[in-house]
């Protein structure tokens, strides 16, 4: 398809709009202009009746003139007029009937068959005869109708069936008559006049009583009889004079029935009588109920002219009175002529009365059509019209005006009449038979001196005026009998029904044929000409029927162009009905789209039509409108007037553009604003939901199809002339680009740089005096103009275009199952075709998006294994029908799915693997149209991955070729949306993943190759994975690394991701990208400080632990232990988690592990003694930690109170408010990280955590006093706490826990001599209070153990103390400690002969070292025994441990003798 022929967005919605206004003001003059309104106007009107133009083709045709049956003619003449003879016509069976007493015939009288149905059944004479619709369930099916049958004596029903002809071309062409003996009733001594049924059955007659009676009928179930005969106006008096009083002492005569009329849109039957009386009857809303006369009119005798005025004749007084004239008929309105008159009954002198039932009338200005649906209350005269003149000796006297000599109407004897919709025919007998036809004018009368009305919207109609009729006469036989329309073909019917209006809304009472058609033909011709065929009518006579035909305007144009007439008449006849409306009456000749006509249009016809639409002489030419100074009546004189209005100019395009825009919205307006799909529900409410119902498109295929052809014909003659280069396109080739209008390939103005504008050519009302009285618009040049107008067109035939296309696409999905193509949609995408209008299906982004959805679900139909048929036959259908809603991108997508669909169903893995990679290959080229949502799962399914990641990329670059998504120049919205469109596509492929990974893959065993076991699984993951990773696009592998690591695949993601993967996580996880510097010295500065405390969320510390993980992976350790330094550090973000201690803890301990790694890589001397200073970092911090995690594990202790009946602190014994603040302290420590300085100050000393604060004082080397006063002084409150706790045994547990931690500390965190001084003297109290029972070795053991067993300290330790006199001055804690020096002197006596003694063989060895040591042991027992002996002690108290040294003395001596030995 050529770059002309596509359907632009821009262009179809433009001229949607225009559409739309042309069709509503179409619609406010034809289908809201009432004929009250004009008959009120045309109380004014002194020409209200008008002849046919002489030079033009005639009005009215008579097309066939037929005699009666010969069978009629001899029964006729055989009774030589004895008996009596009746004549009539029923359109919805094509019969006419005739009855010659006791005898029926019935005929076609559209065409002579040769066949005459006769019927002869009844003994007496038929006085009236009529037709009414079967009910339902009474007959059997082939009785449709029921025949009336009329006797002096009973009433007979007769059973009608018609049968079609043998190709089904037409559906009465059999008729039989079948006898119902058993449907018979006595008429009770009344003869029936008239017989009448509504279109729902009902049967009512007319009796010469001057009674209303129906005839009912049933199945005769039970007692009931099968039928029976009620009389609706006469009481129980009425009834008992019938039966008991003879009818020969019945005195005066009684007002017969002559005519019954049923309104059956509003249940409104209407009766006339022989004294011209109208009476009206109300049936009920349903038409259901019991006649209930509601008023009664008699007042036609006058004649009178508008609402009562009268027009009498001012003749001599000597002339003979004329009769008084008469009703000769009824004739309902439609509600589509009138809300307000319902009722118009012709009177003998010609004049047409017209009647109301109700009492509030209003016209056009009245809201709309409430007081119609009100039930009807009375019967009165409203308006009154008078009747077509006749001239001297009987001819009509018409010209191009009335002449008004003789008083309207005088002269005239009607003796038959028929007004339908417009339509008004006249017999008359005065002074000769004829037949007087009357039809609204739709041309304006010529004013001398007036302009032509190009460029306006068109004479006939457009704005509401006075009724005007052209009246056409001819001969006729003596008696007309009946004058009856003929009604269109039902199948034709039907379709043009559907095709001029929603049948839903307008007309929606007239329920049978008749109704409907004269509801179709109240529009008027000029509305419905395109799709209805001309008028038809028979006039039954005395000699035969004669078939008249009403030309329609375009019927007169198409014989002026076949009779080659003058150019004169020609533009006459322009002039008349205006120029837009002449032009869209050669648009329909042009494009052959006059409807069903027995008359083709030839092909001379054809030429001349489409010359004359292309003719500036008669259509016009592009103008400016306005623009000229307007003066007020404030001053009319000259110079300035502040009251001077400067009107804008608009511009105002031909006729030719304004009879394209009728014709195109003529064609559209049935369907435009109005929803494309119903829905029948059990409710039977027509809507479409998804709660079920059988869809369906609101108008029939039948319909859809004849629309199309017309559309289409209308496109493709503008875009031939297009082609051709001829008319309107001729004239401005080399102007310009036609593509689009306005600031889209627009036409550069060689006066002023800016583009021409295509907006509604019509001058738009409101906001013109502000903006024109300051300046005006500068004119467009004739060229500029003609080129705007030609836009215009061309915008048009693209939307007719498109419009054409969408009527195929209906009925291509209305020969499928729909209701089943809708239920496989979404329930957003039901939503929103159940409120689609045709203008949305056409115009709008979401009509396209409803029809490739409509389309999607109907080749899915196809693909599927179930389906019928293959993708390359519907596709064809689609391509060559609607190739804007169905492309060629369609068609290779759908070929690929069908491919798909095959390989789905393969067994051999090469020919599946064939077909996947065939339907790729389709796809890949047309990546852009391809819907990811269907197809890539159906790739899945047959396990070829290369296409589910392929494929989401290439239409993500398709969407995004400019790649505004990486482009940080542009506007931010502008770009958030292109990335927003690539994810969706990105979407597709981790959706593929996701169905991999086993805790997510919830369709595994979906596939019809069965399950996949986990080791397949993640092959396919491995293959998505890389493939993802060789695309060059940086933001689907960022898309891509964000699924990963949220399916867990994080060990998958650092093995096969790329390069980038590194930036990607440090700029999600807010790391710094640069390296560490590294200072000369080659040693690695850390990453800023202010930057490492910058808080992170959960989210990113999720990024930066794989980030660790990838340096890692990678044996990059030191950038990995800055990372998870980085994560021990943190502080929370806003609404994460806060990380525990625990968990810093573990960052902290893996950080120092990396550091460690540095010296064991594969590194050089220089990196290690870079990194050293890390490792120390680390460390000192890791250290830190720990402290904080005792000190919240102590306060968490307090604050449960596990401890607090241990140790509480002075001050806090059962005091709340230490425990809130314990509390409140291990919340805050849980928190985030603390110095060394905060963790001592602010937690371990105000909470008595003594055994902490001397390890941070031990780990800080605190050296503040020389004195060592500090660490003596928390020692010494750490073993008075645990002597408190449980005595001097808890005590000496502290030492051996704490001690060896703090040995030997640079000498300062481990002071002996206070800490054993300390022991000693607790000890000593308490074993001399009786408190507690200490043992000589407790105290030595606990500080053995705090020096990891080794005895010299300790021994130095008691040594010192036992050699200072002030320190000792209790002989008692002398002792005590000379006890306990014993204990450790044994201790190392024991060590060192330990170590002498080899472990082979008992064999002994030794050095000069241990004998040394063994000397200087002997020398200190012998010291010590000799000092305890000089204790002014009791010998009982000293002996023990006298006699102990004794002891280990000789021991030492003996060893030493071994050795010499």
């Amino acid at each position: 398809m050529s770059w002309e022929d596509e359907a632009v967005v821009e262009d179809i919605a433009a001229a949607g709009r225009l559409l739309s206004d042309t069709i509503n003001r179409d619609l406010r003059c034809y289908a809201s202009g009432d004929l009250l309104d004009a008959l009120d106007a045309g109380r004014y009107s002194s020409h209200p009746y008008a002849s046919p133009q002489k030079e033009w083709p005639p009005y009215i045709d008579v097309s066939k003139k037929r005699e009666l049956p010969p069978q009629v003619m001899e029964c006729y003449n055989a009774g030589v007029g004895q008996g009596m003879a009746f004549c009539g016509i029923f359109p919805t069976i094509r019969r006419a009937w005739a009855t010659v007493d006791e005898t029926l015939f019935m005929w076609r009288f559209d065409k002579w068959d040769g066949t005459c149905v006769e019927y002869s059944g009844e003994e007496q004479a038929i006085c009236a005869v009529g037709l009414a619709k079967a009910k339902a369930g009474v007959f059997v099916e082939a009785i449709q109708h029921l025949l009336v049958l009329a006797t002096p004596v009973e009433l007979v029903l007769l059973g009608v069936c018609c049968g079609a002809s043998s190709d089904g071309s037409d559906a009465f062409s059999e008729l039989s008559l079948q006898p119902l003996p058993e449907y018979t009733v006595p008429t009770d001594g009344v003869t029936m006049t008239c017989v009448i049924s509504t279109e729902k059955g009902r049967i009512f007659l007319g009796g010469r009583d001057g009674h209303i009676y129906e005839l009912l009928y049933t199945t005769g179930l039970g007692w009931q009889s099968r039928c029976r005969k009620i009389c609706h106006t006469g009481g129980f008096g009425s009834m008992l004079s019938r039966w008991i009083i003879p009818n020969g002492l019945k005195f005066g005569a009684a007002d017969s029935i002559l005519e019954i009329a049923v309104d059956d849109e509003r249940n409104i039957m209407y009766a006339r009588t022989q004294e011209s009386k109208v009476q009206a009857f109300d049936l009920g809303r349903n038409g259901d109920t019991a006649p209930k006369k509601v008023g009664e009119e008699k007042n036609f005798g006058d004649q009178r002219d508008g609402r009562h005025g009268s027009i009498r004749n001012t003749g001599s007084r000597g002339t003979s009175r004329a009769p008084k004239a008469t009703v000769v008929s009824l004739a309902p309105l439609s509600s589509m002529e009138s809300k307000w008159l319902h009722l118009v009954a012709i009177v003998s002198d010609g004049r047409r009365v017209y009647l109301s039932t109700t009492p509030t009338m209003g016209g056009s200005q009245a809201a709309g059509g409430t007081i119609a649906m009100d039930r009807p209350s009375l019967l009165r005269i409203v308006s009154a019209r008078p009747g077509p003149s006749v001239g001297v000796g009987g001819g009509i006297s018409l010209g191009n005006v009335l002449i008004g000599t003789r008083p309207q109407g005088d002269g005239l004897k009607v003796q038959e009449a028929q007004y339908s919709s417009g339509n008004f025919l006249l017999a008359d007998s005065s002074p000769s038979p004829r037949l007087l036809v009357a039809r609204k004018d739709y041309t304006s009368p010529l004013i001398p001196g007036a302009s032509s009305p190009y460029g306006g919207m068109g004479a006939s109609g457009r704005n509401m005026r006075a009724l005007r009729e052209v009246v056409t006469t001819f001969g006729a036989d003596e008696h007309t009998y009946a004058i009856v329309d003929m009604l269109p073909p039902p199948e034709q019917a039907v379709i043009a029904e559907a095709l001029v209006w929603d049948s839903s809304t307008l007309g929606s009472g007239a329920v049978g044929e008749v109704s409907r058609a004269r509801a179709l033909w109240a529009l008027g011709d000029l509305a419905t000409q395109h799709i209805l065929p001309r008028r038809r009518a028979v006039i039954a006579s005395t000699r035969g029927l004669t078939e008249i035909v009403m030309n329609r305007p375009v019927d007169l144009l198409q014989r002026l162009f076949e009779s080659n007439t003058t150019r004169a008449i020609l533009e006459e006849f322009f002039q008349r009905f205006g120029a837009g409306e002449a032009a869209a009456m050669c648009l329909l000749l042009a494009a052959r789209i006059v409807s069903y006509d027995e008359k083709m249009i030839s092909t001379a016809v054809v030429e001349k039509a489409a010359e004359a639409f292309e003719d500036p002489r008669l259509v016009g030419v592009p103008q400016m409108q306005g623009g000229a100074a307007t003066t007020t009546p404030v001053n009319t004189g000259g110079g300035f007037n502040m009251g001077q209005v400067v009107q804008e100019a608009e511009p105002v395009f031909s006729g030719a553009h304004e009879g394209l825009c009728l014709c195109a919205s003529r064609l559209l307006w049935s369907v435009w604003e109005l929803p494309v799909f119903i829905a029948k529900g059990d409710s039977g409410n027509d809507m479409v939901t998804d709660t079920g119902g059988i869809i369906s498109c609101r108008i029939s295929p039948d319909a859809m199809n004849t629309l199309e052809d017309k559309i289409r014909s209308l496109e493709m003659f503008l875009r031939a002339r297009r082609n051709q280069r001829r008319g309107h396109y001729g004239r401005i080739m080399g102007i310009g680009d036609l593509s689009g209008y306005g600031d889209r390939n627009g036409i550069s103005r060689s006066e002023a740089g800016h583009k021409l504008q295509y907006d509604t050519p019509y001058a738009r009302s409101g906001g013109g005096l502000q903006a024109g009285a300051k300046r005006q618009r500068v004119a467009y040049s004739p060229a500029e103009l003609t080129a705007m107008e030609v836009r215009g067109m061309e915008c048009v035939r693209r939307l007719l275009r498109r419009s054409a296309e969408a009527l195929f696409l209906l009925q291509l999905l209305s020969q499928h199952h729909l209701t089943r193509l809708v239920q496989s949609l979404e329930s957003e995408v039901c939503r929103q075709l159940a409120q689609l209008s045709f203008h949305q299906l056409v115009c709008s982004q979401e009509g396209e998006y409803v029809a490739t959805r409509l389309i999607g679900a109907l080749m899915e139909y196809y693909v599927s294994p179930e389906g019928k048929g293959t993708v390359d036959d519907i596709s064809t259908k689609l391509r060559d029908g609607c190739p804007s809603y169905y492309n060629e991108a369609d068609d290779k997508f759908y070929q690929a799915v069908q491919c798909l669909e095959k390989a789905a169903n393969a067994r051999d893995v090469e020919v599946r693997e064939h077909l996947a990679r065939e339907a790729l290959d389709l796809l890949a080229r047309v990546p852009e149209t391809a819907n990811l949502l269907s197809v890539c799962p159906r790739f899945e399914e047959i396990r070829f991955y290369e296409a589910v990641v392929e494929l989401p990329l290439r239409k993500a670059k398709a969407l995004d070729p400019n790649e505004d998504a990486f482009n940080a120049h542009i506007d931010e919205n502008r770009r958030k949306m292109a990335l927003a469109s690539r994810q969706q596509c990105y979407e597709v492929i981790t959706n593929a993943l996701r169905s991999l990974v086993p805790q997510t893959a919830l369709n595994g065993n979906a596939s019809k190759m069965g399950p996949l076991d986990a080791n397949a699984r993640m092959r396919y993951v491995r293959q998505i994975v890389q493939l993802g990773v060789r695309s060059p696009d940086r933001a689907f592998h960022e898309y891509l690394y964000e699924s990963m690591i949220e399916l867990g695949l994080e060990k998958e993601l650092l093995e096969l991701a790329g390069p980038d993967l590194v930036p990607f996580l440090q700029a999600a996880g807010d790391f710094q990208t640069a390296k560490p510097a590294k200072s000369p010295r080659g040693i690695t500065s850390p990453p800023s400080v202010i930057h490492l405390m910058k808080p992170i969320t959960t989210h990113q510390a999720k990024y930066l632990e794989l980030l660790s993980r990838y340096y890692v992976h990678k044996r990059q350790h030191a950038l990995a232990a800055y990372v998870l330094l980085r994560l021990g550090e943190r502080k929370g973000g806003e609404g994460g988690e806060q990380l525990t201690l625990e968990a810093r803890h573990e960052y902290l301990s893996h950080a120092v592990v990396q550091a460690r790694s540095i010296r064991h890589g594969a590194l050089g001397s220089n990196a290690e003694v870079g990194e050293s200073g890390l490792l120390e970092l680390l460390e000192g911090k890791l250290a830190v930690l720990r402290f904080q995690l005792k000190i919240q594990a102590e306060l968490e202790a307090i604050s449960s109170q596990m401890a607090m009946d241990a140790f509480p602190p002075e001050g806090f014994a059962d005091d709340e408010a230490f425990l809130r603040a314990a509390r409140e302290k291990a919340l805050e420590l849980g928190a985030e990280l603390k110095s060394i300085t905060q963790l001592y100050n602010n937690y371990a000393v105000p909470f008595k955590l003594w055994e902490v604060c001397l390890e941070i004082l031990h780990f800080s080397h605190y050296t503040s006093d020389a004195e060592n006063n500090v660490m003596r002084e928390t020692w010494a409150r750490l073993i008075d706490q645990a002597i408190t706790i449980k005595g001097i045994a808890e005590a000496c547990t502290v030492v051996k826990r704490v001690g060896p931690q703090l040995y030997p500390g640079d000498g300062g965190s481990m002071p002996l001599d206070s800490i054993c001084l300390h022991l000693e003297r607790a000890a000593e109290e308490r074993v001399s209070s009786s408190l507690e029972i200490v043992g000589d070795e407790d105290i030595p053991r606990a500080l053995l153990a705090a020096c990891h067993d080794s005895p010299e300290p300790v021994q130095r330790t008691y040594d010192q103390l036992l050699s200072s006199t002030s320190v000792l001055p209790s002989t008692a804690l002398r002792l005590r400690l000379l006890r306990s020096a014993l204990a450790v002197m044994r201790e190392w006596t024991i060590l060192v002969l330990a170590q002498r003694i080899g472990s082979i063989g008992g064999s002994f060895s030794g050095s000069d070292d241990s004998s040394g040591v063994r000397d200087r042991l002997c020398s200190t027992v012998n010291r010590y025994m000799t000092e305890v002996k000089r204790l002014p002690l009791s010998p009982a108290a000293v002996e023990p441990v006298s006699r102990g040294f004794k002891e280990l003395e000789e021991m030492l001596l003996g060893s030493q003798s071994l050795q010499l030995h």
